[in-house]
């Protein structure tokens, strides 16, 4: 498991226990060191978890409502705790990271629907993170500009 992965993983789960227990002011950053601490004590980037986790904090509020526009038919509140802390992952990596390619982001998410989540997490997390790629794409956001594949001029190609 790639160091990203983990520290991924840390976050999503800091981020479960957080949401679990009522989403407390001030825990998170506590949960996430505790975490930190004794599944992952040697994580060279332990900054990437602690800056996700609280990045997700921090924008939770615009997240959740990127979350209630893109999946109308589930009430915020039914999607399980391991799939709405996820789609949170996803999403602020996806539309507010600079740092991390859009396709970066959907992956990481999907992978940890299916480690973490049901049978169907997997898939419902793709489509609500691909919508918003698409729509994103659609707006020509800057984050998605230079994701896409470069069109190959003719003097490109050697012959």
């Amino acid at each position: 498991m790639s160091n990203r992965h983990l520290a991924r993983t840390i976050a999503m789960q800091s981020l479960y226990e957080w949401d679990f227990h009522g989403k407390e002011d001030n825990a998170l950053g506590r949960i996430t060191e505790k975490n930190l601490v004794n599944l992952a004590p040697g994580l060279a980037d332990q900054d990437f978890a602690r800056n996700l986790a609280a990045g997700v904090e921090k924008n939770r509020a615009e997240i959740d409502k990127t979350i209630e526009g893109y999946a109308p038919e589930w009430p915020l509140e039914q999607i399980t705790v391991v799939d709405r802390n996820v789609l949170r992952i996803g999403i602020y990596e996806l539309t507010l990271d600079t740092a991390i390619p859009p396709k970066v982001a959907i992956n990481e998410a999907i992978e940890l629907a299916k480690s973490f989540g049901g049978g169907a997490s997997g898939k419902f997390v793709n489509g609500v993170l691909g919508s918003i790629y698409k729509d994103m794409a659609a707006q020509n956001h800057p984050k998605v500009a230079n994701d896409a594949p470069r069109k190959v001029e003719q003097k490109d190609v050697k012959e």
